[in-house]
């Protein structure tokens, strides 16, 4: 089983790579200009709907909300698997920007993109958290939605249950602009790619949840306690029912 596990793997790591960086010229050029930045992020898209198929992983996502493609929310997930981002990409039609971590950009190639077309975030240094919540804030400004995850990272060392505290940038910026939080729960993406040495990816289904959306209309940032209690208990409640009715 451990040699079926690793021939799978490398497998599906071939045609990771493989796919990327076929589509990686058209991606270059996209992002030389900010108006076709919405292009590079389709291609994205594109790539997680070739892959997946591919790696034999199916999707099996409950929409209790379907985000309008043009609008504009702060997009809030547990992460548990450094599957997680790709599979954005499937489960939402929107144009957003990542909140992610700025060791990113040492990636070859994949950096170079991350760093174009997304935001970084230094969670050690406190600048780097105030550049990156300041850039969200414009982004959002822009019509643009942000996707981020609000445990800062794959912290959690008992999944399904979330790395607590939960971090406050996404909820300050959502209250700040008056954007809807909406929350997503993403349920089988840690079974699939287990946070583990060696990692070994496992054929199967992602499960999620887009839930509704919570409204900051009306809200000042003396609510931002209650919001984030909001958003923990409604994918709290998802992860403990192990998704009930996805």
């Amino acid at each position: 089983m451990r040699i079926l596990s690793l021939l799978y793997t490398v497998w599906c790591a071939f045609w990771f790579v493989t796919i990327f960086l076929l589509l990686f010229p058209f991606t270059y050029v996209f992002l030389q200009r900010e108006k076709w930045k919405p292009y590079a992020h389709y291609i994205n898209r594109l790539w997680g709907k070739l892959f997946f198929p591919l790696a034999g992983i199916r999707f099996r996502i409950e929409y209790r909300f379907r985000p309008e493609p043009r609008g504009t929310y702060v997009f809030c997930a547990n992460h548990f698997s450094y599957l997680d981002i790709a599979t954005m990409g499937v489960i939402l039609d929107n144009y957003y920007a990542f909140v992610g971590k700025h060791g990113v950009k040492r990636v070859p190639l994949f950096g170079y993109m991350f760093a174009k077309l997304h935001i970084q975030v230094d969670r050690e240094k406190g600048q780097s958290r105030a550049y990156s919540l300041n850039k969200s804030i414009r982004t959002l400004a822009q019509s643009r939605s942000v996707m981020i995850f609000p445990e800062g990272g794959i912290f959690t060392k008992h999944p399904p249950k979330l790395h607590l505290p939960i971090q406050k940038g996404a909820f300050i910026m959502a209250i700040q602009q008056q954007i809807p939080v909406v929350p997503i729960t993403l349920l089988t993406n840690h079974l699939l790619l287990p946070d583990e040495v060696p990692l070994r990816l496992h054929p199967g289904t992602v499960r999620a949840i887009v839930h509704e959306p919570i409204y900051t209309t009306g809200l000042t940032q003396d609510d931002l306690p209650a919001l984030i209690e909001k958003w923990r208990s409604v994918v709290e409640r998802a992860l403990e029912g192990e998704g009930e009715g996805v």
